[in-house]
This record gives C-alpha cells, sequence and structure tokens, in this order.
C-alpha cells in the first residue's frame, strides 16, 4: 500500500478529472479525511469531504508507479 496527500483544489474540473484517471486504473484507491474514507472512484464521496484541507490517498497496491505519475500534479507531499 502506498499513501501520500492531495489537494483537488475544491474545483469540480479538477475532481471530475482527478476521477477520471482513478477509473483508468484497478486499483483500489481511498480519500481519507479526518475520520471519513472515500472510495477515490466516486465523485459524490469526494465532494462529502472537506477539500479546503490536504486529503490522504491510500493506493491498495504497491506496483503503481504508473498511476502515481498520472495524478502527480496533485501530489503535495
Amino acid at each position: 500500500m502506498r499513501s501520500f496527500n492531495l489537494s483537488l483544489n475544491n474545483s469540480v474540473s479538477g475532481v471530475q478529472d482527478f476521477v477520471n484517471i482513478v477509473c483508468k486504473y484497478s486499483y483500489e484507491v481511498d480519500l481519507i479525511s479526518g475520520r471519513y474514507v472515500v472510495d477515490a472512484k466516486s465523485i459524490m464521496g469526494i465532494f462529502s469531504l472537506d477539500l479546503s484541507k490536504p486529503i490522504k490517498i491510500e493506493i491498495h497496491s504497491d506496483d503503481c508507479d504508473d498511476f502515481i505519475a498520472a495524478i502527480r500534479k496533485y501530489i503535495t507531499d
């Protein structure tokens, strides 16, 4: 499992672009904000989080370098 912090900038187009990228991969990906955990492939789930703060992403795979490269612009670490 790999994890990072993300910033989705609280914009509809940014979240939609992020979800489109995540949906291209078969990995299980979760977003964590405080005590809430949502599926990163769910637009509605993402908008239920506080997007004004960095969000932790957990990728349930160790062989996901291609996915990390695709979401690099959202990673804040």
